[in-house]
């Protein structure tokens, strides 16, 4: 079989030499032409840097043409200022001149006057003069009262300092005292506590079989039915008899507590929200205050003091409940007792 091949290659044209042959003249014709197209560009920008070299030096002219043209007109114009100032101080001097030549004309026409000035003028120095003698008189008898009233002052600022000693020496004073006062009154106050805790102390074992008295805070609370009928400020019998108890302890208290303590019993009445208009009591501030001053009209009678007494109504603006129903209304009805300060 390859005998065969190389048979068949021998017997047919060969055009393999004539395809390289062109081949190496287009690729020599490519070469060419790219060189001559390179040599072109070459001459090109070499053309053109040139021209781009001449175009910048013709703008660097163009500039400095600018430029000069600019300092001719700024000189031209500041000649122009100049010379317009010149003119104008010209005109200015020849109207001072025209002035200062009318003020001789006038001072010439005013030297006739001035002779009868002079002599005016040295009729009044010597005037003058003699009323300054006698001021200088009055100025002397002034220096000299001046000098007397600097003398008083100084004796009134020796007696002020003296006075400023005293009044610090006084104040000194009033404050010891008043320390002294803040710890009597202090001791007085912790002496007065003691028996207030002893007085509430014995109430407690006084009225501790009845829930409807409480301890509330310093205070002893009587519900208003423990004292009173609905509605009336007089005492029935059951309140007398826990305001007899209410009575003894306060003799004994009396007894207890040294005359220089000032105490009182505070009996505060209260009522409940309900509006109540009678003519006894057209308000429940009236029948507060009435119940009250009947709690301490019966301990008067007891024999307690009247000054360690004191009565207030509250009315119902007081509540310690602040609900509406049948048991905050309750609540609310009270006599309230307080061991307190005078």
């Amino acid at each position: 079989m390859a005998i065969a091949r190389t048979r068949r290659r021998e017997g047919g044209a060969n055009y393999w030499p004539g395809f390289v042959d062109a081949m190496a003249t287009l690729l020599l014709v490519i070469i060419f032409l790219l060189s001559m197209f390179m040599l072109t560009q070459y001459f090109l920008s070499q053309e053109i840097s040139g021209r781009d070299t001449i175009l910048n030096r013709l703008n660097s002219q163009i500039a400095e043409l600018t430029e000069l043209l600019a300092l001719e007109r700024a000189g031209k114009k500041s000649v122009e200022e100049t010379l317009a100032a010149l003119q104008d101080s010209l005109a200015g001097t020849e109207a001072e001149r025209d002035r200062l030549q009318g003020l001789f004309d006038n001072r010439a026409a005013d030297a006739g006057q001035a002779g009868d000035r002079i002599a005016a003028l040295t009729t009044q120095l010597d005037e003058e003069k003699r009323i300054s003698v006698s001021a200088l008189a009055k100025v002397e008898l002034l220096n000299q009262q001046i000098a007397a009233l600097r003398r008083q002052l100084a004796a009134i600022e020796t007696a002020l300092e003296a006075s400023e000693v005293r009044d610090k020496e006084s104040q000194v004073k009033i404050a010891d005292l008043g320390r002294r006062l803040n710890v009597a009154l202090a001791q007085k106050v912790q002496q007065l506590a003691r028996y207030r805790s002893d007085f509430f102390g014995r109430l407690r074992e006084i009225l501790s079989q009845r829930a409807d008295i409480q301890v509330v805070g310093d205070r002893f609370v009587f519900q208003s039915e423990v004292l009173f009928d609905s509605g009336s400020a007089e005492i029935n019998p059951a309140g007398r008899g826990e305001l007899q108890k209410l009575g003894v302890a306060l003799l004994e208290l009396e007894e207890e507590i040294p005359p220089d303590i000032a105490w009182v019993l505070r009996v505060d009445g209260h009522t409940d929200a309900r509006p109540i208009q009678s003519a006894r009591f057209p308000s429940n501030w009236e029948l507060s205050a009435a119940r009250a001053i009947s709690v301490v009209r019966f301990l008067m009678d007891k024999g307690v003091s009247p000054t360690h007494l004191v009565a207030a109504g509250f009315g119902e603006h007081q509540p310690i409940d602040p609900g509406a129903d049948a048991e905050a209304m309750r609540r609310n009805r009270r006599i309230e007792l307080k061991l307190t300060e005078r």
